[in-house]
């Protein structure tokens, strides 16, 4: 673990997995979900800030670090992490919580919403990994190819290949070095992830998810994302969309004091 993420790391027993999470702080629950290549240390700068009014809780999904490259992650799907999700709340939270997803992680957020919807008190989205008709073309296979560079001993050029399609041209080049160690660590999952088929988001699906629900985007963010958010935002029956000036996909990172205060101030309302 790198030394600057100071928090401990406990597991909570699932049915059939063990979910690796920190936690901190009181009051009401806050489950941070991280998106693809990812895991619980993504949301640093959100533990310390939210911590102050809520119990946070960030939790790596099956498959993800600290679980080993080598280990089977089983089935592998929104779904899945969507249930282990539900699970961890039962457990760590008292039943029900507020829950906040990032690309990946907003897809698997959505899906816990939709199927479990007394377990979620409040819903963020941000830039919610989600496919909304046509919103995939133009972006090729690219999970695909990454993979296959990271399989070719290319990992640094498949990565870089991933993560510059969802959050725009040489964002790699630009990220800081423990971003890069944590996307190494789980450039496994993918080889899982290519195989999981996508969640196609609809009006009559959507309007299933009726808690309150804020949207955010980055204000820099690539296509798909914007055409995704605007579609949420006409369909969810509660929502709220702001964009995070001067960031782009990953904007809790680019610019965190503008997505800690959106973050609190929707949920404290």
């Amino acid at each position: 673990m790198s030394p600057d993420f100071a928090y401990p790391i406990r597991y909570a027993a699932l049915a059939d997995a063990r979910l690796a999470h920190v936690a901190l702080g009181t009051g009401a629950p806050v489950v941070l979900v991280h998106g693809s290549l990812c895991d619980l240390r993504y949301w640093k700068a959100q533990i310390p800030a939210l911590s102050r009014d809520f119990q946070v809780f960030s939790v790596s999904l099956p498959g993800y670090w600290p679980e080993a490259a080598g280990e089977d992650p089983g089935e592998f799907s929104g779904a899945r992490h969507a249930d282990a999700v539900a699970q961890f709340i039962d457990r760590e939270c008292g039943g029900s919580a507020h829950v906040v997803g990032h690309s990946r992680g907003g897809r698997v957020a959505f899906e816990l919403a939709q199927r479990y919807p007394d377990k979620v008190r409040a819903l963020v989205l941000a830039d919610p990994g989600l496919v909304v008709g046509d919103s995939e073309e133009g972006r090729g296979d690219f999970r695909a190819q990454a993979l296959q560079a990271i399989r070719d001993g290319n990992v640094e050029q498949g990565l870089a290949l991933f993560i510059d399609t969802v959050s725009g041209e040489q964002t790699w080049r630009r990220m800081v070095p423990w971003f890069k160690e944590m996307a190494i660590a789980n450039a496994h999952t993918l080889a899982a992830q290519v195989q999981e088929p996508p969640y196609v988001l609809t009006e009559a699906r959507a309007r299933t998810v009726t808690q309150p629900t804020l949207l955010i985007g980055g204000a820099l963010s690539p296509h798909p994302y914007p055409a995704i958010l605007d579609a949420l935002q006409a369909w969810l029956p509660h929502a709220q969309s702001l964009r995070i000036a001067g960031s782009s996909h990953g904007m809790n990172l680019g610019n965190p004091r503008a997505f800690n205060e959106a973050v609190r101030r929707f949920l404290v309302a």
